[in-house]
């Protein structure tokens, strides 16, 4: 995508691309799945794929093509759906676009004892001081990870926080669909 910036690695150069792709779409959408593929193996073995995908031959060989997959169900929790998800050989890493609400650490305190699930949604979504995030999270399959990170509030490509560990516990979700 032509407003991605350039990062220093083909992993981050994919998350980056995929944040900005679902920020295209708007807020409140539902989470979107991504196999990545090699790019340079994309193209030597699927020329007309790569073509439809506009990956030309001036694209770097060392790439990774995020491919968007059919839709994540809205009615299974995700950890569930990652669980059922097992990837070809073809597919060197995955990629998921999440919306969440968040709150400051300052608010742990604050939050009821005893409340179930749809309680705690609830009492989340209703806090003053929530915030709305996008997290873009992305694994390969030996093990190498990283994430975006774009605040509603500050929705802007240059406001996204990029780092490998801001999202473990979804990377770790991820990675578990590469486990045999």
């Amino acid at each position: 995508m032509s407003n991605t910036p350039m990062a220093a690695n083909p992993l981050t150069r994919a998350v980056l691309e995929i944040d900005e792709y679902v920020s295209g779409l708007g807020w409140d959408q539902p989470a979107r799945l991504f196999a990545l593929v090699d790019t340079a193996r994309l193209r030597a073995e699927q020329p007309s794929l790569a073509d439809r995908l506009g990956l030309g031959e001036e694209a770097e060989s060392s790439g990774l093509t995020p491919i968007e997959q059919d839709e994540v169900p809205t009615g299974k929790p995700l950890d569930e759906f990652l669980a059922t998800i097992a990837w070809p050989d073809a597919v060197v890493g995955c990629a998921l676009a999440v919306e969440r609400l968040m709150l400051p650490p300052s608010a742990e305190a604050q939050v009821p004892k005893g409340l179930s699930e749809a309680a705690l949604t609830k009492w989340v979504a209703d806090h003053p001081d929530r915030q709305e995030v996008r997290m873009t999270v992305a694994v390969l399959r030996d093990g190498t990870r990283e994430s975006a990170v774009r605040l509603r509030e500050k929705d802007s490509p240059t406001e996204v926080l990029t780092g490998s560990d801001l999202v473990p516990g979804l990377a770790e979700a991820l990675a578990a669909t590469f486990e045999e």
